[in-house]
């Protein structure tokens, strides 16, 4: 009877080990990572959101008429100039090696929670799947003011982690707050100068 008992009690060992083996191992498989959104960099899981720093700082900035949007490449700031040599300083994402552009523009469209669609230059010669306004894989975020016959646009992001850096594929982005900020600001026609 000690004998059936023992080896019971190793066989019980047995499974509750295996179990606690396959319960680490699922535990352990990497997230599912989305193919469908080319442009963003992958995230690392985060257990709360970041709170972006305090922005729009009011700085001394002067050369342009108020109610301009100047946007510094090198320096990753977007301005929205105001009266008395001030304007609002805006951190950014812009374009990366290959796809920054410098010149003049004007807004063309105003729009909230867009839907996008990779372009056929970012998608194997073709358009990508549309991706729906406010889905959490939209890289547009909350707004977006559309520049050069849609070509570009000064958006949110869906990749908070991204302002400050060279990223995009020739778009500004902005933290979700700022763009909401600047969009209230902005009319069609407003000028936006982008310089490097």
């Amino acid at each position: 009877m000690a004998l059936v008992l023992r080896r019971a009690a190793i066989f019980i060992m047995i499974i509750m080990v295996w179990a606690l083996l396959a319960a680490a191992m699922a535990h352990a498989q990497p997230p599912h990572v989305q193919k469908a959104d080319l442009v963003q960099e992958p995230q690392a899981p985060q257990a709360q959101p970041q709170t972006p720093p305090q922005s729009p700082a009011i700085v001394p900035f002067s050369g342009y008429r108020p109610g301009t949007i100047v946007v510094k490449t090198g320096d990753r700031r977007l301005y929205y100039v105001m009266k008395g040599d001030k304007a609002l300083e805006f951190p950014v994402g812009v374009g990366k090696d290959g796809w920054r552009w410098f010149g003049r523009a004007a807004v063309e469209g105003k729009y909230i929670k867009p839907a996008w669609q990779a372009p056929p230059e970012l998608h194997r010669g073709t358009y990508g799947a549309v991706i729906p306004g406010g889905a959490p894989n939209n890289p547009m975020g909350v707004a977006a003011l559309t520049l050069r016959n849609g070509e570009y646009a000064i958006h949110g992001t869906n990749n908070p982690k991204s302002i400050g850096g060279f990223v995009s594929h020739g778009c500004i982005r902005m933290y979700n707050k700022d763009i909401t900020r600047l969009y209230a600001l902005v009319h069609v026609g407003t000028p936006v100068v982008v310089e490097k």
